[in-house]
């Protein structure tokens, strides 16, 4: 039986556009898979074709999902499409053909004795806790233009599930928050919608430009959180488990320790 595998970019317009390109095919999904970023080892007898991203083909995935499965599962998916895992295109191909095959489509992401639902269900899961991890931990500092500066190192690439937090709470503030494993900046002008900005180097340097009132209350409160503790009740093994030691790269009360 041949078996076909389709190469998509590893963005949500790619992997939706693999999945409108696998209907097209009109085979049976179990001969139809689905990878992002290419296959070390070759299979014989099969097909190896790569979907170049299209944003038409794309909408029409998205709208289906949301249309059929309905917003919630719609978040799911796309949380699992942010995973950082080799897998997801797969999953998320599979669950898709599994979700439109259900009489009742809405019960979709219920369906966790299907294996490849599972798996949407674990990659979601994982992403939202990232994100609310990226949420509390967050710190931004002020440069010397005024602008407020997040760096942030996250496993997936959660960028876009943090941002509208702040800009609901600091909507008149100019900030930028940057993830630094993919060089992608999230710019946010004041009173206005924030957009995405990919390896702009300027904007990396910025970090660096820390305004005065900054670098004294960054101090300061380092200074404070080092000292405010009780020697005796010192607990590293709790604190490693409420705060990941990956985290405290980008905090400010532990830059420099």
């Amino acid at each position: 039986m041949e078996e076909f595998y389709l190469i998509c970019e590893d963005s949500l317009e790619g992997i939706f556009t693999g999945i409108y390109d696998a209907y097209l095919k009109k085979k049976p999904h179990g001969q139809i898979h689905l990878l992002t970023g290419g296959e070390e080892n070759y299979r014989l007898f099969a097909v190896y074709e790569t979907c170049t991203p299209d944003e038409g083909k794309a909408a029409k995935v998205a709208g289906t999902i949301m249309r059929e499965f309905g917003e919630e599962a719609y978040l799911a998916i796309c949380r699992a499409l942010a995973s950082r895992e080799p897998d997801k295109g797969e999953a998320i191909y599979k669950t898709v053909a599994a979700g439109l095959a259900m009489k009742n489509k809405r019960q979709v992401m219920g369906n966790l004795a299907n294996p490849y639902i599972h798996r949407v269900f674990e990659l979601a899961r994982f992403t939202a806790n990232e994100a609310h991890f990226h949420v509390e931990f967050l710190r931004f500092r002020e440069l010397e233009s005024g602008i407020l500066y997040a760096p942030i190192g996250p496993k997936n690439n959660l960028i876009t599930f943090i941002v509208p937090h702040f800009a609901d709470r600091l909507p008149l503030e100019n900030f930028i928050i940057h993830d630094d494993v993919r060089n992608i900046f999230a710019v946010h002008p004041a009173r206005r919608d924030w957009y995405l900005v990919y390896g702009d180097e300027k904007l990396k340097q910025a970090e660096q430009n820390l305004s005065e009132g900054e670098k004294k209350y960054s101090a300061l409160f380092s200074s404070f959180f080092h000292t405010i503790a009780i020697k005796e009740r010192k607990n590293y093994g709790l604190q490693r488990n409420m705060l990941p030691l990956r985290y405290r790269e980008y905090m400010t009360e532990f830059q420099g320790k």
